[in-house]
């Protein structure tokens, strides 16, 4: 068998900065075990699997794909950055004629269109709730050792924890934390939470970040992921919250880095846009 396959850097338009993902292209339906054997053996924080809906579409003339995605240790209901490269296949290696792509995922109905030179994502919009610091008190530990937490807020929808960092530390601090994500495993003892963010404000005078994060799920084998757009689906309402605005500019300071421009929409959903960069095109043969 042989799957066409890519390796794209989302988030970036420089290789080997962003986050990469692997992009599968199905023309017939896969082994259902077969997802899982493939991404692990990519071993990336996602691999994406786009495949036809009915026997005729075309990849060059389709607008509409099932996407799924997964971690090298199980499968995920949603994932921005592998989205993003998976538009970024059809858009630049494909040559799609459309302007608008739809994805059938997990997450209901994702959209993909091309704006210049980004890719923007129609992505869901999660609202965070106050979250007691009682429960999570040795997670936070964990994460961020003594330094001072702002606010605490849970995503019940994603199952992430938003951890807000005092408006006191600089994007520097966030930056050069030192994080053992595998002593999550064991200090989150509710069951509750599937990812940890941690965030901070940015220095948005001019033309700066609005804010600044760093994410992380072992629970899905995922130490740090280098730049979320999951993550910011959730982001995006809180900091939308906290600075009154709509329109943003985020960094997601993991050490490959990424930014990402967000736009709240009317319609209670969030785009997300970025870049991509293309670093590997070839065939899995087996």
């Amino acid at each position: 068998m042989h799957i066409p396959i890519f390796t794209v850097d989302a988030f970036t338009n420089k290789p080997f900065s962003g986050n990469p993902a692997a992009v599968c292209l199905l023309e017939n339906d896969l082994d259902e075990d077969l997802h899982q054997k493939i991404a692990t053996e990519m071993n990336l924080s996602e691999t994406a699997f786009i495949r036809k809906l009915h026997h005729d579409d075309d990849f060059t003339r389709s607008s509409c794909f099932g996407l799924r995605w997964f971690t090298p240790a199980n499968e995920v209901p949603l994932c921005g950055h592998a989205t993003l490269a998976s538009a970024a296949v059809l858009f630049h290696i494909q040559k799609n004629t459309n302007s608008v792509l739809t994805f059938v995922t997990l997450s209901g109905e994702l959209k993909a269109r091309q704006v210049k030179d980004h890719i923007v994502l129609d992505l869901p919009l999660y609202t965070t709730y106050p979250q007691v610091l009682q429960e999570v008190e040795e997670l936070i530990k964990a994460a961020v050792g003594d330094m001072i937490v702002q606010d605490l807020r849970y995503s019940p929808d994603t199952k992430k924890l938003l951890v807000r960092l005092s408006d006191t530390y600089e994007r520097s601090v966030l930056e050069e934390l030192k994080v053992s994500a595998q002593h999550f495993l064991s200090a989150e003892k509710t069951g509750k939470v599937k990812g940890l963010i941690l965030t901070l404000k940015g220095n948005s005078s001019g033309k700066g970040h609005d804010f600044y994060s760093r994410y992380f799920a072992p629970w899905y084998g995922v130490l740090e992921d280098p730049v979320t757009g999951s993550a910011h689906a959730v982001l995006s309402s809180y900091w939308s919250e906290q600075l009154g605005k709509k329109e943003m500019l985020a960094f997601q300071c993991s050490r490959r880095g990424g930014e990402l421009k967000v736009s709240l929409r009317s319609d209670g959903r969030v785009d997300i846009a970025g870049q991509t960069a293309v670093v590997l095109k070839g065939n899995l043969t087996f």
